[in-house]
């Protein structure tokens, strides 16, 4: 299979496939999903090509993309790389501070925005920006400004073309590259200003190639979307699925999609670890307040499960005739029904991003869902690592995908060498300077590599807390073994040049709600909740049991429970959902000093 630039890639795609579909959506009308056919998808990302022309884009030139998950977001992007432009991915719930650092960044001069929320924010530059010249709107029901150079994707696409535009067309692709760039992310900037990742097309299509040899999937299958697509996580991999001619399920609300899995029945999908830590939760929630026998058949279905799947298969064991017996008696009573949650045709499910419990991993793969842990960071195109088909440990992120090194640098810190490495920072030669050492990435995470070649995350450098004892704090560590528990949604941890761990707690309210009512404990709002001494003595005994294999110096003393979540609207999150922790510091301080008696 040919490796190319992608916007010749996709052309040989649309001659190969034809009227096979590419893509598909939800109809707001129908309700029911729609299918784009690849000769359809290739006439739309060719007349996107041929509109961005006729407004004069260059080669080379940054073209934004302000949305959520839609086809167009897609046809846009291979648009814009199809005639040697740059795709700016801007996440659909950045705020207009974001926008306007990126806009003027990356001098975008033309924007493509998905709802009337991010084309309003959009409009705003427009008035008096230097660099913005036009805004697409991605959907029909946007309501544009009167007087303002913004125009509906359909009217962009039916620019009047001519054969001076068809022949620069011929000759961008003649031109193309795997040296071009394809596309500059700019990271969520938890540590300082945002940075834009380059990334050209050769890191593209070497990253499709490895995936192509580690993974098992053809033309048959489908994928549905549901990270976004501003992530190089799901970017990449919708190009992957593309390339393949798997057929691509855009998810635009990501609250619905438990419906979605259910409709669609995909064979893969992308997520991150809060995906599965909440759908263990439910799991365990439902399970727990099931029936004695209830319970005992569902721990007998798991054990058989774990047996079978975690103890034979990923082991490379014979499967003994009794074990497979009681496997399909207890995969039709319990785990199919499992399975059934996420469509039941999940084949492989990608995923990385966060940290995530073993525990929870090997809970999954017991019920026959092969959730594929990686590690990487949108410098690397997101994948160095991952589980293998099998022998793979729990855990681990994995083992070095094929054209990838790794090895452990000063301070046990993980550096990276291959073809998914970025080309650098966009206009930050210094910060890209200091990003790498001879030749090598400096990921900015704690690992080891064990004599099998499985990678361990043990620590993310930046985010080390030092308590004024100088004792050392890795919040992650903290973070993963608490958001796990059913009363808990969120948790910050407290302690860089304190006396002692505190953390900041955001409880799982409906279960808090629920746990309330069951041993009859009155309230009237979420604030009566928080602060009643039964609540908080629940509190305190959970911390303890989830410590317990926690050092003296390293446990929490002091905790506050909080009434609202941690959001990316507040500016407490990134757009990757990972917690903000200065801001969060900042925020809260007065709660944060009481804890400490300051």
């Amino acid at each position: 299979m040919k490796y190319n630039h992608l916007g010749i890639n996709i052309r040989k795609k649309v001659e190969l496939y034809q009227q096979k579909n590419a893509i598909h959506y939800k109809s707001d009308k129908t309700h029911s999903w729609v299918g784009i056919s690849w000769t359809e998808f290739g006439d739309q990302i060719e007349n996107v090509s041929k509109a961005l022309l006729h407004f004069g884009i260059k080669a080379q030139q940054n073209i934004a993309i302000f949305a959520q998950n839609l086809p167009e977001w897609i046809i846009a992007d291979l648009g814009i790389m199809s005639i040697r432009a740059v795709t700016v991915p801007i996440y659909a719930t950045s705020s207009a501070k974001e926008v306007e650092y990126i806009v003027n960044d990356a001098e975008i001069s033309v924007l493509f925005a998905g709802e009337q929320e991010q084309y309003d924010e959009a409009v705003i530059l427009l008035e008096n920006n230097k660099y913005l010249k036009l805004v697409v709107a991605l959907r029909d029901d946007i309501k544009l400004k009167k007087k303002t150079d913004s125009i509906f994707f359909k009217d962009f696409l039916s620019v009047k073309q001519n054969k001076k535009i068809d022949a620069e067309l011929q000759k961008r692709y003649y031109e193309s590259d795997l040296a071009d760039l394809a596309c500059i992310i700019y990271t969520s900037g938890t540590t300082g200003e945002p940075k834009g990742v380059m990334l050209d097309h050769a890191n593209f299509s070497d990253t499709i190639k490895a995936h192509d040899i580690e993974l098992d999937y053809n033309d048959k299958e489908s994928s549905l979307s549901f990270l976004p697509l501003t992530h190089v996580f799901e970017h990449n991999w919708a190009l992957a699925c593309l390339h393949n001619g798997i057929e691509v399920y855009f998810n635009e609300n990501p609250k619905l999609i438990a419906n979605a899995l259910k409709e669609v029945k995909p064979n893969y999908m992308c997520s991150v670890p809060r995906f599965y830590e909440k759908v263990y939760s439910a799991i365990q929630e439902n399970k727990n307040s099931s029936s004695v026998t209830k319970i005992e058949l569902i721990n007998w279905a798991l054990s058989v499960g774990d047996n079978y799947h975690n103890q034979h298969i990923r082991l490379e064991k014979k499967i003994p005739f009794g074990l497979r017996l009681k496997y399909k008696i207890a995969n039709k009573l319990v785990l199919s029904k499992m399975r059934a949650i996420f469509g039941g045709s999940i084949k492989m499910m990608p995923c990385g991003g966060a940290p995530i419990d073993a525990r929870i991993v090997q809970f999954f793969h017991s019920i026959g869902l092969n959730i594929k842990i990686g590690y990487g960071l949108t410098e690397t195109m997101a994948t160095v690592s991952l589980f293998g088909k099998t022998k793979f440990e729990f855990n681990s992120v994995g083992k070095t995908i094929v054209g990838t090194e790794i090895k452990i640098g000063d301070n046990n810190e993980i550096l990276v060498k291959g073809p998914g490495v970025m080309k650098g920072y966009y206009q930050k030669p210094e910060q890209t300077k200091s990003t790498f050492i001879n030749g090598w990435l400096k990921t900015g995470d704690a690992g080891k590599i064990d004599e099998l070649g499985n990678l361990y995350i043990t620590d993310r450098i930046k985010d080390l807390m030092k308590t004024s004892g100088g004792k050392y704090i890795a919040p992650q560590k903290f973070e993963t073994a608490f958001v796990n528990d059913t009363y808990i949604e969120q948790i910050a941890i407290i302690g860089d040049q304190k006396k002692f761990v505190s953390a900041l707690t955001v409880p799982n309210f409906e279960a808090l709600k629920k746990y309330a009512k069951k041993n009859k404990i009155s309230f009237d709002s979420i604030e009566d909740l928080i602060t009643n001494n039964q609540i908080i003595e629940m509190f305190k005994q959970r911390f303890e049991d989830l410590q317990k294999n926690f050092s003296k110096f390293e446990k929490i003393k002091k905790f506050t429970l909080l009434p609202e979540e941690f959001t990316i609207a507040a500016g407490e999150l990134t757009a990757t959902l990972k917690l903000k922790r200065k801001v969060i510091s900042k925020k809260y301080k007065e709660i944060i000093d009481k804890m400490y008696g300051d």
